[in-house]
């Protein structure tokens, strides 16, 4: 367990320190009984140092980390939910997917403070960056697990095991090693609120049977948002309708179609994203060009960059949310 040794020593010495006191105010009593309150001093700077660090259960086992760190280095992509929950990084890996030198639009004002340190969906990271923040406490995720005995001895590290696709567990997860379980659970049921009610306007505006369809285009290849991303927003959030001939996303991987399996999609509103390349391949094609939705404008085009990144994050869900009722505007101008 990291720095129990270093916990034990303390103890050790402050019950010498103890016992030394107490000798001494026995010898002195008959001449002074000032001395004596020194004892209970002591105790309670015993007490102090142990309630400065709590021991949690993290993906490798038990791990002792401060109570109230000050110093949070997070590669795990999860510096958007220490945000949620009151914390500020010093130094991320939540960088945008398709520039890693900058962070996603929709965490530019959250993170602007924080040294980026790579992309958490990188196994490795800025070894010395990391080194160089001086952190007090330090998050990564298994995908980083081979760094695990480096940054252990910098500073207490938790690993997280990230869910698969339920978003909702990892901020529950990371709610939980820092003990603002409360906290995390007051932003989710305001984001939850938030995201039906905005499914109720969508659904009352464009009609209950309207179905939706977000998918990325990249390298020629279609890759379909159901379970995560933004489609999760649309479907579990908001409780609009999918489409019929749809994939079903089974693990993290999203479900990949070629331009044929997407014309088997029948979505009546599409959200297209990619880069400017690919989004200009994809609309050159006659087979987007004969898609139902395409055919009636019933489609928006939006930039890989923060849109891909978006649909994974908790702020950035709760911002797409708020920029919903805009883009289906937008389809009907």
């Amino acid at each position: 367990m990291k720095k129990i040794k270093h916990y034990l020593s303390t103890l050790a010495l402050s019950g010498i320190m103890l016992f030394s006191l107490a000798g001494c105010a026995g010898n002195t009593q008959n001449k002074s009984p000032e001395p004596v309150p020194a004892a209970p001093a002591i105790e309670q700077e015993v007490q102090e140092t142990e309630s400065s660090t709590r021991i949690i259960v993290d993906a490798k086992g038990e791990v002792e980390i401060p109570a109230n760190p000050q110093r949070i280095v997070d590669i795990s992509g999860t510096s958007d939910i220490l945000s949620i929950l009151g914390y500020d990084v010093i130094g991320t890996a939540n960088s945008d997917a398709y520039d890693y030198t900058k962070f996603p639009a929709y965490l530019e004002d959250i993170l602007k403070d924080a040294v980026i340190l790579g992309y958490s969906m990188q196994d490795t990271m800025d070894i010395e960056g990391v080194l160089a923040l001086d952190p007090d406490l330090i998050i990564m995720s298994n995908v980083q697990e081979k760094m695990y005995e480096q940054l252990s001895v910098v500073a207490p590290t938790v690993m997280l095991q990230m869910a698969q696709i339920d978003w909702t567990e990892d901020l529950k997860n990371v709610a939980s090693v820092m003990d603002k379980k409360d906290e995390a659970d007051a932003w989710l049921n305001t984001y939850m609120s938030k995201a039906q009610e905005a499914g109720k306007t969508i659904r009352a505006t464009y009609g209950e049977e309207a179905t939706y369809l977000a998918f990325l285009a990249s390298g020629g290849q279609i890759y379909i948002f159901d379970g995560a991303g933004i489609g999760s927003i649309l479907y579990n959030d908001m409780g609009l309708k999918k489409p019929e001939g749809m994939p079903t996303q089974e693990n993290i991987s999203l479900p990949v179609v070629t331009y044929e399996g997407l014309a088997a999609i029948d979505a009546d509103y599409i959200f297209a994203v990619g880069t400017e390349e690919d989004l200009a391949v994809l609309v050159s094609s006659s087979i987007w060009q004969n898609i139902r939705a395409v055919k009636n404008n019933q489609y928006i085009k939006l930039p890989a960059s923060p849109y891909f990144n978006q649909g994974y994050s908790p702020i950035g869900r709760s911002l797409f949310i708020d920029e919903v009722k805009g883009l289906m505007e937008q389809i009907h101008e």
